[in-house]
């Protein structure tokens, strides 16, 4: 009997693997739904065409959703937006820790920097290449409802361990573009005009205003290298002129309005798309 009972239950094992696959019914979908992407971060890839394909594409150690050539202009899509690329690498914005897992990638051709006796040169971006990314941007923060606040560089993510996309990225064009909040340009003369009178705020200011925003920053009140590090990476992206990471007036002010309720705002032609 239990010769025939192994028999039989071999017999059943082997019938289940011929039998066909699970039916999933899926005529009834969910009104509470949306997508898991909640960031897109920009990259540059300090390297040419070529080498950045290869590293992105090849090498097996560092992916991005999307590649965009300088010259000709072209895009590649080299990982699917369904599927997780390793992009963004240790990395926070406003608590949210691990990006790759909620986040779109897109690496930009472009050399990066050079260090110089007279300093660090950025490179600078191609108009034409520019306007690709914009429309990019767009498609990629509608097709997943992506909320211009987190359309974000790799630099405030890992501030200090990373750069891009530079100073020479040309933020306020997406701003302008409505794709990203910008600070209200008034508010900022005014408190401009408050901070040139007034003692400068300490750094323990500085950096309480910096985790406000949505940085990971020291909170011991020292300026120190990973504080100068995320100071720099706020004056990148608003002040590019001087990105030193010297706490300054008109870094207060910018601060400012970055935090205040109705200081950053949305320019209306993002509807008009």
């Amino acid at each position: 009997m239990a010769r025939v009972a192994c028999i039989a239950t071999v017999a059943c094992l082997l019938a289940a693997c011929t039998t066909p696959g699970l039916r999933i019914d899926t005529s009834h979908t969910s009104v509470v739904q949306a997508s898991r992407v909640q960031f897109l971060i920009l990259h540059y890839t300090v390297a040419d065409f070529d080498l950045s394909l290869d590293i992105l594409a090849r090498q097996g150690r560092v992916s991005s959703h999307y590649l965009v050539r300088e010259d000709p202009v072209e895009v590649y899509r080299l990982v699917d937006e369904s599927r997780l690329a390793r992009h963004a690498g240790v990395s926070e914005w406003r608590g949210v820790t691990s990006l790759n897992a909620s986040s779109i990638g897109i690496e930009i051709v472009n050399p990066g920097f050079t260090d110089t006796p007279g300093g660090r040169v950025y490179a600078p971006y191609p108009e034409a290449q520019i306007d690709v990314v914009v429309e990019l941007v767009r498609q990629i923060m509608a097709r997943h409802d992506i909320r211009p606040e987190f359309v974000l560089g790799h630099a405030d993510i890992a501030p200090g361990r990373k750069q891009d996309p530079g100073p020479m990225f040309p933020w306020k064009r997406l701003a302008d573009e409505g794709l990203v909040p910008w600070p209200d340009a008034a508010q900022v003369a005014a408190r401009l005009a408050h901070h040139a009178v007034q003692p400068l705020p300490d750094v323990a200011w500085f950096q309480q205003q910096l985790a406000r925003v949505g940085y990971r920053v020291p909170r011991h009140g020292e300026l120190d290298e990973a504080t100068r590090d995320v100071i720099s990476t706020f004056q990148m992206k608003y002040r590019p002129g001087d990105i030193r990471g010297e706490p300054d007036a008109e870094t207060a002010a910018l601060l400012d309005v970055v935090v205040t309720p109705g200081g950053m705002r949305v320019a209306r032609t993002a509807a008009a798309h």
